[in-house]
């Protein structure tokens, strides 16, 4: 059984911070789910800041921190070209250290390597004028024609802004001297405008880095329940601490508690998430699996040996067993969490069966879900 889980309290963002880079000198990362509105973004800007120190007859301050977050976008802005309306292009901050030795360091081929998972457009760096302008083939006529200067879509954007992130943890992980000042790397919520699609490869490429070299000293943190899912059981062998982060409306005080091996917190959350994919529709194949896998911790919790005694109905239903059936099948198929498909219309209504049993079953706190 796992320990305890054990509580902390901050009095504001900046002792947290300082808390964490105590918690760095002897972890590798440290993983913190928090809902919006919490100060996850404040805080990763708390962190970066503790790391700043004066340059001695000089205006600008030494940092320790490559972040990640929701100014990390604000590097990237768009030329719409409102007169022409042809020649859209995405400029880069050229003052930000965060495009460190851009122009030598092959940057296109690295984040091209990243982008190709997730995007069919190409795209072209200009470093004399220090913008990215965008493309896109496609078929005219049965013809193919490339679309130049295009303006790719918010989540594309996104996505492009991210790859370019991960070429850069990919030149630290490298040593390369250009990004020899980065000692921690901070993660706050790199899924946003993303599909679940998406989300899942996003989490797979990051782990994969991380895993690469062994002395990175990351903090990730993710309002996300499915991203959180899938770091949380890929890094779960690593050197590191996992944590939820709250805030009291009233005080002010901030709150972490780990989360141990199998985070209660964790559990709502994925709850949540299923619902959530239950109202919009947009079900798929490996919600299954985080519906069994929500239903086994119940099971070890309750005292039972098999889950499908948490869907059971109060009469002596025999549609017990075949929803129980029904999900051991599609929980053990054949579908990746990398490839997701659809469910087809028979699969979701059994879905939303199963997990209505087990929310009629097991009364949670309805506020959790709204």
């Amino acid at each position: 059984m796992s320990p305890q889980a054990t509580t902390s309290y901050f009095s504001n963002l900046d002792a947290l911070a300082a808390h964490f880079r105590s918690i760095l000198d002897r972890k590798e990362y440290i993983l913190l789910f928090a809902y919006n509105g919490t100060g996850k973004t404040r805080l990763s800007g708390a962190f970066k800041n503790l790391g700043q120190q004066p340059i001695p007859d000089n205006e600008e301050k030494t940092t320790d921190t490559l972040y990640y977050n929701a100014f990390t976008e604000d590097l990237f802005t768009w030329d719409n070209d409102l007169m022409g309306d042809t020649e859209r292009r995405l400029f880069l901050n050229r003052n930000s250290k965060f495009f460190n030795g851009l122009r030598e360091l092959a940057m296109e081929d690295r984040i091209r390597r990243f982008l190709r998972r997730y995007a069919d457009f190409e795209f072209h760096i200009n470093y004399d004028d220090w913008f990215v302008h965008f493309s896109r083939d496609v078929r005219n006529d049965n013809a193919p024609e490339r679309m130049d200067y295009i303006k790719v879509s918010r989540g594309e954007e996104t996505i492009f802004v991210w790859c370019f992130f991960l070429a850069i943890i990919e030149l630290v992980v490298d040593k390369e001297e250009s990004y020899g000042w980065v000692k921690y790397i901070y993660i706050d919520d790199p899924i946003s405008s993303l599909d679940d699609n998406n989300v899942i490869a996003v989490a797979g490429d990051l782990v994969h880095l991380l895993k690469e070299k062994e002395d990175l000293k990351v903090v990730i943190s993710s309002h996300h329940a499915l991203f959180f899912n899938v770091m949380f059981n890929e890094l779960k062998k690593t050197k590191g601490k996992d944590y939820f982060l709250s805030k009291n409306k009233v005080t002010g005080e901030y709150t972490i508690q780990d989360t141990g091996d199998t985070p209660f917190f964790n559990h709502v959350a994925l709850i949540k998430e299923l619902k959530d994919a239950v109202k919009t529709g947009k079900l798929y194949t490996y919600h299954f699996n985080m519906l069994r896998n929500i239903l086994e911790k119940a099971a070890s919790f309750h005292g039972y040996e098999y889950f499908g005694e948490c869907i059971k109905s109060e009469d002596d239903d025999p549609d017990d067993v075949v929803y129980a059936r029904y999900l051991n099948v599609l929980s053990h198929s054949n579908y990746s969490l990398f490839e997701p498909r659809e469910m087809v219309e028979d699969n979701k209504d059994a879905f939303k069966v199963i997990l209505d049993r087990y929310m009629n079953l097991y009364r949670f706190n309805p506020d959790l879900f709204n």
